[in-house]
């Protein structure tokens, strides 16, 4: 049997059409402008082919956490703006006024360093309860170090913060907005971009303010209560590499952790820890990961290889070259990550390099 080399192993399929469709559902929600973020290389499945797919719904600009993401999205012909949503540093100040990106300012220090030194559009974090970044709701010293240093900044673009729990605690959305807006209120006055809603905030419209900021249901992951479930985007797929049959007693994969309680078949995929498959070995009494196969679903068996995972097909009915579906089918991208003990971001970003990524 010959396989193209880009399904021989592993790969992932990206439904463009359905990433497009998640963000006209957040567009339309929100009654507003797009910042989607696409920041760890379009969370794992291209960060180029993403943001050409997005420009067909004229979004503000783009969200990257590096320069290097940045200058990425400009060598692909990306030319609208983009924001650094890490915290401007000594480091980065240099490269960012180069590239003309809109660097995220979240400390009187750094912003006058960034007024200083240049001429270019910058926004300004407050941290209303992340603490992560930016200056701090209530740390008035700072506040007003930032008052008169933006009272003669007409580069000042745009403001922001960043909430926390906002897919699963509605009260905590609402506590972080009034601290934001306080901050705001209190701020010189000027045509500033006020963003603050993630995905799942997008759905709230009271916080939609003058754009936002989707990630991960773009992406196909589910974002709370309040938002709809997404088309899914990513597929990840893997051939079956081997076929055996085990004896009941027989152990499976290092460390003998699992043994067939009966007779088994185990078919070898080729996808391992190194693909973006979480090893999650012992994990003690959790119910069996379950992907696609055949049109139905199998668990996996002992422990994440590297490059391989093994799986338990009861019905014997698999062959060398078959495909399963580690996410993306009948397991969803949520589904699979809960199974792991994880979220749907990090299986997402985890797809390793070696994992073709294949567009439609």
């Amino acid at each position: 049997m010959t396989l193209p080399s880009d399904t021989a192993r592993s790969w992932v399929d990206i439904d463009l059409g359905a990433l497009v469709a998640n963000a006209r559902t957040i567009a339309e929600a929100s009654g507003t402008r797009l910042l989607p973020m696409v920041k760890a290389n379009g969370y794992g499945l291209g960060a180029a082919r993403v943001a050409g797919a997005l420009e067909a719904l004229d979004p503000w600009g783009y969200g990257v956490a590096t320069v290097d993401e940045g200058v990425a999205l400009r060598g692909a012909g990306i030319q609208r703006p983009i924001l650094v949503v890490s915290p401007l540093s000594p480091a980065t100040l240099e490269p960012i006024e180069e590239h003309g990106f809109r660097p995220s300012i979240g400390d009187p220090e750094m912003l006058r360093c960034w007024l200083a030194r240049s001429t270019g559009p910058f926004h300004l974090e407050i941290d209303s309860g992340m603490s992560r970044a930016g200056f701090r709701w209530d740390d008035e010293a700072a506040l007003a170090a930032a008052r008169e240093a933006l009272a003669t900044a007409d580069r000042w673009e745009g403001i922001f913060t960043h909430f926390h729990s906002a897919d699963r605690d509605a009260e905590s959305a609402s506590v972080q907005w009034r601290r934001f807006q306080a901050v705001v209120g209190g701020l010189p006055r000027r045509q500033v971009v006020v963003h603050a809603a993630n995905s799942a905030a997008s759905f709230q419209r009271e916080y939609a303010a003058d754009m936002v900021r989707p990630g991960i249901f773009l992406y196909g992951g589910e974002a709370g209560a309040h938002a709809p479930r997404p088309r899914a985007v990513a597929a990840l797929r893997a051939r079956v590499l081997a076929v055996r049959r085990v004896a009941a007693g027989e152990s499976v994969s290092y460390g003998a952790a699992w043994r067939a309680s009966r007779p088994t078949t185990v078919a070898t995929l080729g996808v391992g820890y190194a693909d973006g498959v979480h090893r999650d070995a012992d994990r003690r009494g959790a119910a069996p990961r379950m992907v696609e196969l055949r049109g139905r679903q199998v668990p996996i068996v002992g422990r994440v290889t590297m490059d391989q995972t093994m799986v338990a097909v009861d019905d014997g009915e698999v062959a060398v070259g078959d495909v399963a579906t580690m996410f993306g089918g009948f397991v969803s991208l949520d589904q699979q990550a809960a199974a792991t003990g994880t979220i749907s971001y990090e299986l997402l970003t985890s797809l390793g390099a070696r994992v073709s990524r294949r567009y439609r």
